[in-house]
């Protein structure tokens, strides 16, 4: 209720409906303000997503690092060096449930290449990436399409980038 309060109040929409599956990475694109979280949360709460994010570990600092882990965080530690992807396989290998929504970018400056960790982890963990989205220009959110990687890293990138080409980030 209070997610189709705070998504009405900011003037957006929702579109789609969340696929019935226990496991899946959640792509969040295009992310290029902190805003953008704001409204992802407001969306997954909307469609009632039980979902967990890797942010920075500097975001996770008191006051704010309870409600953070509570929100789904999982904080990352980007300085030091260590297998993200095979960490998050091995979680979603292990848990009978589980969401992880992950920006491609890995950023939230405006870019046009992604990183392929959200999608070698879903690769590794063999499950599949549902396709979330903001589009500013229209001011509509929501879930898109299921894809299952097939390991061609390269061709898979360029059909997820189809899917948010009429996609627009607030910059």
């Amino acid at each position: 209720m209070i997610a189709r309060i705070g998504l009405f109040l900011l003037g957006w929409k929702t579109k789609g409906e969340m696929p019935d599956l226990k496991k899946f990475v959640l792509v969040a694109a295009p992310h290029t303000t902190n805003w953008d979280f704001v409204i992802f949360l407001l969306i997954i709460f909307k469609f009632q997503i039980p979902v967990h994010w890797m942010g920075k570990h500097t975001m996770f600092i008191p006051p704010f690092k309870g409600m953070l882990k509570r929100l789904g965080g999982i904080p990352i530690d980007r300085t030091r060096k260590g297998n993200t992807v095979q960490i998050m396989a091995d979680t979603f290998r292990s848990a009978d449930q589980m969401i992880v929504t992950i920006a491609p970018s890995g950023t939230r400056s405006k870019t046009k290449t992604w990183k392929s960790g959200f999608y070698r982890i879903a690769d590794q963990a063999k499950v599949p990436l549902v396709l979330g989205f903001v589009d500013y220009r229209n001011k509509i959110g929501g879930v898109g399409p299921v894809f299952h990687p097939t390991g061609d890293l390269e061709a898979d990138l360029d059909s997820m980038k189809a899917f948010y080409a009429d996609k627009c980030g607030k910059y």
